[in-house]
């Protein structure tokens, strides 16, 4: 607990196993490409190296397990790369309401992480920049297209039994092949995993 009076909140550390699972192979894919970039800079030099030397030591992503020596050459750090496992799946949720159980209070936390993952979803997947919106009707519009998003996975995923992760990450397997001749031109669909189906016809779709 921290503050007193109005700014007083209560820090809560929270561990999620399946979000650290999620992590770790991301995890081992950037240390693979940072052993990949490391043993290519050893074999380079000159003005070309320094910069990307430099741009790999900013790099938010992959600064943070480099190290570079006095010689001016990168090397993989195991102490930083053991320390951010040990971070996999932590989070702190902070609250001013001491009535709350440390269960409800993380319970809390992911539901507002799982409303606000729509919009992260729009903003990476569609590279949408930010929006500011200065009429009321425009904010309303907005609030009501991320909550119609939250309940579509909802539906989805009461109606397939399953996390909406893996049905997006089933969906993906579908793609769609433009075939033109004589005739004109289809576009099929390319057979996809039967799970796909499956769950398309759970959803009537």
């Amino acid at each position: 607990m921290v503050g007193v009076g109005e700014r007083w909140r209560r820090y809560l550390v929270c561990h999620k196993h399946h979000e650290a699972q999620r992590q770790r192979p991301h995890c081992e894919q950037v240390v693979k490409e940072l052993a990949a970039e490391v043993w290519s800079l050893r074999e380079s030099d000159g003005a070309g190296h320094s910069k990307r030397v430099s741009a790999w030591c900013a790099s938010a992503c992959y600064g943070r397990y480099l190290r570079l020596s006095n010689t001016g050459r990168l090397a993989i750090e195991a102490a930083k790369i053991k320390a951010a496992e040990g971070l996999d799946g932590r989070c702190v949720a902070h609250s001013n309401d001491d009535t709350l159980s440390g269960a409800d209070l993380g319970l809390g936390y992911e539901q507002v992480q799982r409303i606000e993952q729509p919009r992260r979803s729009l903003k990476s997947g569609l590279r949408l920049r930010p929006v500011y919106h200065r009429a009321v009707h425009r904010t309303h519009v907005h609030v009501g297209l991320s909550v119609l998003a939250l309940l579509l996975e909802r539906v989805a995923e009461h109606a397939c039994a399953e996390t909406w992760r893996n049905i997006r990450d089933d969906l993906r397997q579908m793609t769609l092949a433009q075939l033109s001749g004589p005739s004109g031109t289809v576009s099929p669909v390319i057979e996809a995993a039967r799970i796909t189906y499956k769950g398309l016809k759970r959803l009537e779709i």
